[in-house]
C-alpha cells in the first residue's frame, strides 16, 4: 500500500458552479475515499414557515435554488394544496407542466455547458449557454422573470400566457431544437469528448437503487424512476416516458440529459396543442389544517415537499427534501477508485445544487 494523503476539494475550485466540500483520501494519484462536508452555506430556509404565511411562503421555497426554482414553487403550492384538498384548474397544470419543462430545459443546458468547461471544451460551454439564453428570455416573456419567476401560487397561477406567445414560444422551441443536434453531436461522437466520459464513474443498477440515487444519476445506470409518471401535473396525458440508458458512467449521465431536452420540448408543444381555456386559478379560502407530502421530477431528481398545519396562517412545519441530497451517496461511491483527474468530472456528474442542499 502505497502513502495516503488527504486533500481538501472544494468548497472554491475552478470547475465547481457550487461550493462542494470533500476530503479525498488519495493513493498515488487514485482516489481511495472521499468525505463529503454539508453545511457549509445553510440558511435555514424552513424555519421561516413560523414566521411567513403559507400564502407568502412560495416566495422564500424558490429561493432555495435559483436554476430549478418554478419546481420548488409548484412543489410547495402542491403540498399546500393538497394539505387544503383545493383542486387547481386544468389551464394552470398545464401551464405549470410547460414552465417546468422549460426550467429542465435551462437547468440541463446549464449543466452541459459547465460540463464541457470542465473537460476544457470552452466554446462548446459558450454555445451550450447561448442556447439556454434563449430559454431564459421565453421565461422572461411569459413570467418577468429570468431566474426567479414568482408565478406559482396555492391555488393556481398570477399570470396566463396568450395563445400568440404560445405559439411564438413554440416556433422558438423548434429552432432550439436544431441548434441542439449540432450540439448532441460533439458530445456524443467527439473522440476527446468521449475519452473523458465513457467508462469514467460507473454506477451499477444495483447500486444505485442501493444507495436511493435519483433523476438522471440513476436513470443513467438503468432504474426507470421519474416521478413524471407518477400523475403530478399533465404528463400522463402528454404520454411521458422516461429517459433510461443502462451504462452507468459519465457519458450515460451526459447522453440521458441530452435526451431529456429533447423530450422536455416535446412534452411542451404537445402542451401547447392541447391546452385548454379557462381560468388559471381558484380562490382560496381558510387556513392550511392538514398535512400532506407531494413528489415532483425536479431537473436533478426527485424532491419531497411535506407541509403541515393546524389552523392557522402559519404551517407548523415544512419539510424538502431535495436531489442532490439523495444523490451525495451515489457520488461518493462513484469516486472511489477514480483517478484524481477525474474528480471535478464525477462532481459535476450529479448536477450538484448545495444550495438545494444545504437549505
Amino acid at each position: 500500500m502505497g502513502k495516503r494523503t488527504i486533500i481538501p476539494f472544494g468548497p472554491q475550485h475552478p470547475v465547481l458552479p457550487e461550493p462542494v466540500h470533500l476530503d479525498l483520501v488519495i493513493e498515488d494519484e487514485r482516489v481511495v475515499e472521499a468525505i463529503p462536508s454539508i453545511g457549509y452555506i445553510h440558511r435555514g430556509l424552513e424555519k421561516l414557515v413560523e414566521k411567513k404565511e403559507y400564502t407568502e411562503m412560495v416566495y422564500v421555497i424558490e429561493r432555495i435554488c435559483g436554476i430549478c426554482s418554478f419546481g420548488h414553487g409548484w412543489g410547495y403550492c402542491a403540498a399546500v394544496e393538497g394539505a387544503m384538498d383545493i383542486k387547481v384548474p386544468e389551464r394552470a397544470e398545464y401551464l405549470r407542466t410547460i414552465w417546468h419543462e422549460l426550467g429542465r430545459m435551462h437547468s440541463h443546458l446549464l449543466w452541459l455547458g459547465l460540463l464541457a468547461d470542465g473537460f476544457g471544451f470552452e466554446s462548446l460551454f459558450m454555445h451550450c449557454w447561448r442556447i439556454r439564453e434563449t430559454v431564459l428570455d421565453i421565461f422572461e416573456e411569459t413570467t418577468g422573470g429570468r431566474v426567479i419567476f414568482s408565478v406559482c401560487k396555492v391555488g393556481g397561477l398570477r399570470k396566463d400566457v396568450d395563445a400568440k406567445t404560445l405559439e411564438k414560444m413554440s416556433g422558438l422551441l423548434n429552432g432550439i431544437k436544431k441548434e441542439l443536434q449540432e450540439l448532441t453531436d460533439v458530445f456524443l461522437e467527439d473522440r476527446s469528448v468521449k475519452n473523458r466520459l465513457c467508462g469514467v464513474g460507473v454506477l451499477s443498477k444495483e447500486e444505485a437503487e442501493e444507495l436511493g440515487a435519483v433523476g438522471p444519476m440513476a436513470r443513467a445506470s438503468g432504474v426507470a424512476q421519474d416521478m413524471r409518471m407518477a400523475g403530478h401535473g399533465k404528463y400522463l396525458e402528454l404520454g411521458f416516458e422516461p429517459v433510461v440508458e443502462t451504462d452507468g458512467d459519465c457519458y450515460a449521465r451526459c447522453k440521458v440529459r441530452l435526451r431529456e431536452v429533447f423530450q422536455s420540448i416535446d412534452l411542451i408543444n404537445k402542451a401547447i396543442d392541447e391546452i385548454p381555456e379557462g381560468d388559471i386559478a381558484v380562490p382560496v379560502k381558510g387556513n392550511v389544517d392538514g398535512e400532506f407530502i407531494t413528489r415532483m421530477e425536479q431537473p436533478r431528481g426527485e424532491a419531497i415537499y411535506y407541509a403541515k398545519g393546524q389552523g392557522t396562517k402559519f404551517l407548523e412545519r415544512m419539510r424538502v427534501r431535495t436531489p442532490t441530497n439523495a444523490n451525495i451517496p451515489a457520488m461518493v461511491k462513484t469516486l472511489q477508485g477514480c483517478d484524481l483527474a477525474d474528480v471535478p468530472m464525477l462532481v459535476l456528474t450529479i448536477d450538484p445544487c448545495i444550495s438545494c442542499t444545504e437549505r
